[in-house]
């Protein structure tokens, strides 16, 4: 009985040993981004700046990404940024690295992990598209755009056709305008020749030109015939 009662404590000490273990301290070599997972393709939650101290919470064992807190907040950040001290020297934190730092390997959960510390950020709102991981996000999104640019482009040449075609419904009312005018100036014009006839056959006019020189003068007074006067017979 005393024997399987170390059996388990041991197996549990094996099982927690991961979690009991201190979280190593490291540096960032580079401006870089701290992601809310183990991708560029994540969203990017702050930029930790070169040298910057960070608490190493753990490491994948598949890909070369650690989950690093930073001045309060959790993240993610590629293993080719973070040093760590190892026998009074710096070296970049590897597979290699994380025992002998104290690293326990992690395993990640865009559901857990974004519960935990992302619950206030805008991306939480599609955590079940990203839980099925970037690359799908991003081909759904990219199907969206492309789904919404077709649409734009639909609704622009729908109403560059109407444009078109409101024009020319402008062009054909302005013609058919114009033609109505001059219809009914071919109807004036008869009787605007005759009228410019009878005008010039006016005294005042000799050969389409008008003559001053016969015209009466308005300012002579009028001439008055007297009884006997030689000029009046």
């Amino acid at each position: 009985m005393r024997n399987l009662i170390v059996k388990i404590a041991a197996a549990a000490l094996l099982v927690l040993a991961p979690a009991m273990a201190q979280a190593a301290e490291g540096y960032s070599t580079a401006n870089v981004n701290m992601r809310a997972g183990p991708s560029t393709r994540y969203p990017a939650v702050a930029v930790i700046p070169a040298g910057s101290s960070v608490e190493i919470r753990g490491c994948l064992s598949n890909v070369n990404w650690c989950d690093v807190e930073f001045y309060g907040g959790r993240g993610w950040v590629s293993g080719q940024y973070v040093q760590a001290v190892y026998q009074q020297r710096r070296v970049y934190v590897g597979p290699e690295y994380y025992r002998p730092l104290g690293i326990p390997m992690v395993t990640f959960s865009v559901g857990n992990y974004w519960d935990r510390y992302y619950r206030n950020r805008d991306f939480y709102r599609e955590r079940d598209r990203w839980s099925r991981g970037p690359d799908y996000y991003y081909r759904n999104r990219d199907r969206d755009y492309y789904r919404d640019r077709d649409r734009d482009y639909y609704s622009r040449d729908r109403d560059r056709d109407r444009d078109r075609d409101y024009r020319a419904r402008e062009y054909r009312d302005r013609n058919r305008d114009w033609r109505d005018n001059d219809r009914r100036e071919e109807v004036r014009r008869p009787e605007r020749r005759e009228t410019d006839t009878n005008f010039r056959n006016l005294p005042q006019f000799r050969g389409g030109k008008a003559d001053t020189y016969n015209r009466p003068d308005p300012r002579a007074s009028p001439f008055v015939c007297r009884p006997g006067d030689p000029a009046c017979d």
